[in-house]
């Protein structure tokens, strides 16, 4: 035998030996995953529609881990620097995130994104599926959704439509209304959904379209603000006397916010696993479906609770969505 070929299979010995070193380094931390806190990063501020979901679903979470599981709020770049932020953190299960459909919008949305959300994450599952209402101030001088349509073709240069922030599902449910409705109004973009609800309830804008996990307590009191209508295809059950938009003339008008959960690419699959087991008995919390169904929100099946359900619906709606905002002309920097 020959010094090389010696050579080949020492190398190759080491090779093998590492691989089986390097698996067992990853089974004994799965097996020992966690023995610390978990930290859940949301894109958006404190009490917002993620925010208010995150919080709602850490406990049981943690409770199911065995360690708290810590809301981080990582704000800014209209919900991109979350993201990448979680993208970038260690592939050890300690930091993983929780966004909604801004993770499928960002693609079109940005010219330069600092991940990609089909390559740079492992999928946990599915959460919920929130939709959105249209709202005014209260003394705004439309009491219908016809004559605010009336009103705002006329004044479209005094009305002003509030959002988010640049990338949040408000602003793109806003630009979606504006296009549909042929008009182009002052948008005022904020820096969460908070501050913006606070704001119409306070009379500073016009109008703000944000999810239900927001605008329920304030239309159920009914003396803060007006509702003009639900984006989605059906009426909801726990609020049927209100019209969808579809209904009242804007065709085809359907926006829903599905939320989903990520870890880091390369998440050892078993950590992956019992983080997604931890968010399913989450899901079946007494607590948790109670809450959520009085924010008029619904809670995903077992089949989208999965990495497999969120992955095919992350790719669906990254197409959906690039065609939907190239054809809006809505970009941002």
């Amino acid at each position: 035998m020959t010094r090389s070929s010696t050579s080949r299979r020492w190398a190759l010995r080491a090779c093998a030996a590492g691989a089986v070193l390097a698996l067992g380094a990853g089974s004994a931390m799965a097996n020992n995953w966690p023995d610390k806190p978990i930290t859940l990063v949301v894109p958006y501020t404190a009490g917002g529609p993620t925010d208010v979901v995150a919080r709602l679903i850490a406990v049981p979470m943690g409770q199911s881990l065995g360690q708290t599981v810590l809301v981080e709020n990582t704000v800014g770049a209209g919900g991109t620097i979350a993201p990448a932020r979680v993208a970038k953190s260690k592939n050890d299960g300690y930091t993983i995130l929780i966004h909604h459909m801004g993770m499928a919008t960002a693609p079109a949305l940005y010219k330069k994104l600092p991940y990609d959300p089909l390559k740079d994450f492992e999928y946990i599952g599915q959460v919920l599926d929130v939709p959105m209402t249209l709202l005014s101030r209260k003394d705004f001088p439309a009491s219908n959704f016809k004559e605010l349509q009336d009103y705002v073709k006329k004044n479209q240069d005094k009305v002003s439509l509030a959002n988010a922030g640049i990338g949040a599902v408000s602003q793109l449910c806003g630009m979606l209304f504006m296009h549909q409705m042929g008009v182009k109004l002052t948008t005022v973009p904020y820096k969460g959904a908070g501050p913006a609800m606070n704001d119409l309830m306070g009379g500073q804008v016009d109008l703000l379209c944000d999810q239900t996990t927001q605008t329920v307590p304030v239309i159920k009191d009914g003396k803060r603000a007006k509702v003009f209508g639900v984006t989605t295809s059906e009426r909801l059950s726990s609020l049927p006397e209100i019209p969808t938009l579809n209904e009242q003339g804007l065709k085809g008008f359907d926006v829903k916010v599905w939320h989903g959960m990520y870890a880091p690419k390369g998440t050892p699959k078993d950590v992956v696993d019992k983080i997604n087991k931890a968010l399913n008995v989450a899901l079946k919390d007494d607590n948790v479906k109670k809450r959520i169904a009085e924010l008029s929100s619904d809670l995903v099946s077992p089949e989208k609770a999965t990495p497999e359900g969120l992955r095919k619906h992350l790719e669906a709606e990254v197409a959906r969505w690039d065609k939907v905002i190239k054809a809006a002309g809505v970009t941002a920097e």
